[in-house]
């Protein structure tokens, strides 16, 4: 299974990542948890690159190339092996992020970006993306108490977008969402956690696997 969480900055989703993955290793699914950017030592290096807020001027284009560079070696390095060996690959944002930042958000072209993620993800797709949808007045407002509470410094470029910036991503979205109904899963992120976490379990408690621990 290869599961992918997506939604603007602020929604929950990586601190629901990081909860769906513990509740399903103690339900004996061997799994691992990533992320992009930022799965593999290189990557890391990009993520710095791409969320310093000292790069307010990164062209879109050099953005959206920097974001690919990584998922195809993520992609290498990390899923594609997890997936060989019948593991359960759970990451934080992939694809859809950049069809909806890049492309919605940015304006870049959508077509060269379909066909950019395709080569990138070597043609895999996710089977089950959650999709953590609230209003971008509250993620922003989580996203920056985060960040003053957060040890790292300067990595809040997409933070301080305009708020028309956001609405866009949310709004893109919310339309790959339902140009792909079968893929998607759409929770409301305006709920507190613990239900949250329940929505997104039971979705994926039909998945586990037959005589698990």
């Amino acid at each position: 299974m290869f599961i992918t969480f997506e939604g603007i900055e602020g929604c929950g989703k990586s601190t629901q990542a990081k909860r769906i993955a513990h509740r399903l290793e103690r339900e004996g699914v061997s799994l691992i948890l990533t992320r992009e950017p930022g799965g593999t030592p290189v990557g890391n290096d990009i993520r710095q690159i791409l969320l310093s807020s000292k790069n307010r001027d990164l062209p879109p284009l050099a953005e959206l190339l920097l974001y690919e560079a990584d998922r195809a070696l993520h992609m290498s390095s990390i899923v594609k092996p997890a997936l060989a060996k019948q593991k359960w690959v759970m990451c934080d944002r992939f694809f859809d992020a950049t069809t909806a930042y890049q492309g919605y958000a940015r304006g870049q072209d959508l077509h060269v970006i379909a066909r950019l993620n395709e080569i990138a993800s070597s043609g895999i797709t996710p089977d089950i993306t959650f999709l953590l949808d609230c209003p971008v007045s509250v993620g922003i407002k989580r996203a920056l108490k985060r960040n003053a509470e957060s040890e790292e410094t300067g990595q809040d470029r997409f933070e301080q977008e305009k708020m028309v910036f956001h609405e866009a991503v949310r709004n893109g979205y919310l339309d790959i969402a339902k140009k792909n109904p079968d893929r998607f899963v759409v929770v409301d992120a305006t709920h507190e956690e613990n239900r949250m976490e329940e929505i997104i379990f039971s979705v994926l408690e039909a998945h586990l696997p037959l005589g698990r621990s």
